[in-house]
């Protein structure tokens, strides 16, 4: 009885001394304090949103917009050029394949839902999709009025000719399918680029084309689901000690804002680890189903005091000038 005693008794202090040891090394309020504003990244630049309600991966987003608070279209030049200009830190856009090689700075796997076109945008060679209206399709009033169309036409880049406006900017990069040949062809023509340059430009997608990229590049900041959990899963598991894991390095963490409370040393401690490992950290709204924002100042209410991360955001507009103002 006495040696079980004497047993829970060391137990006991044991789990105290843990427990001491994971709380100081891991609490925000031991740490070195961040003084840099957060980082705000615009998502696919300056874009009409709309509502969430019902949406699925089959919804016509440019039928439910929202009544127009500005004359933008998403990932076009004028879009990115507006979002720098409002504070935007890095702007994300997304690229197809196109028929010719090339790729097209445009969302959507087919062309009915906002252009005047129809069949999949593949299936186009950059000059025929150079004739589009893409501002055919959006409306805020189910059908009624479509106050963009006639306004889109000859607006969608290649993203060379995004490279070429924005010789500084520091973009995301969306591959929108898995097919991992898309990985290597844009491995291709980013290696073009001096690594100063590459430095400013970070590429997320599939598991694939994300894999099959990081091949050709191994120094390219990239994320893809896999990369996502080859990190977090075992930091979640021992980051109380410190520890982070070699998948952590030099990449992109898109994490929604829910799992957030899941890292250890969130926000201060795990943003300066992840600094150290040369890691870029955007947190994204909600559970991250659907390119959630941060798109109303009273959001930005709902991450921690301080906060000096990146911010995912559908409407730079509105968010960047609370940062701006401080």
């Amino acid at each position: 009885m006495k040696k079980l005693k004497k047993f829970f008794k060391r137990l006991i202090k044991i789990l105290l001394i843990l427990g001491v040891f994971m709380f100081l090394n891991n609490s925000s309020l031991l740490t070195k304090e961040r003084n840099a504003k957060p980082e705000l990244l615009a998502h696919r630049g300056m874009a009409q949103t709309f509502h969430m309600e019902g949406i699925t991966g089959e919804t016509c987003t440019a039928e439910r917009i929202y009544e127009p608070e500005h004359s933008f279209l998403e990932n076009t030049i004028p879009s990115m050029k507006a979002a720098f200009e409002a504070g935007a830190d890095v702007v994300e856009l997304d690229i197809q394949l196109t028929k010719d090689g090339q790729f097209a700075v445009f969302h959507d796997w087919t062309l009915e839902c906002r252009t005047d076109g129809k069949g999949n945008t593949r299936d186009y060679t950059m000059q025929e999709l150079k004739k589009l209206d893409i501002g055919y399709g959006y409306t805020a009033d189910n059908g009624k009025t479509y106050p963009f169309r006639g306004k889109g036409i000859g607006m969608m880049p290649a993203l060379e000719e995004v490279m070429a406006n924005f010789p500084e900017g520091d973009f995301l990069i969306h591959i929108k399918s898995n097919d991992p040949n898309e990985g290597k062809q844009l491995a291709e023509y980013l290696s073009k680029f001096p690594d100063e340059r590459l430095e400013k430009i970070a590429v997320y997608g599939g598991d694939e084309p994300i894999a099959a990229l990081k091949e050709e590049m191994a120094g390219m900041r990239v994320m893809s689901k896999a990369t996502l959990k080859s990190c977090l899963l075992p930091y979640i598991g021992a980051g109380w000690t410190g520890y982070v894991p070699n998948a952590c390095k030099n990449t992109q963490l898109h994490i929604p804002e829910s799992y957030t409370k899941l890292l250890w040393g969130w926000p201060n401690k795990f943003l300066n680890r992840m600094d150290d490992a040369g890691t870029r950290v955007i947190v994204v709204a909600g559970n991250g189903s659907w390119s959630e924002g941060f798109d109303r100042p009273e959001d930005l209410e709902r991450l921690p005091d301080g906060y000096s991360g990146g911010i995912w955001t559908n409407r730079i507009d509105l968010i960047a000038p609370t940062y701006q103002k401080e």
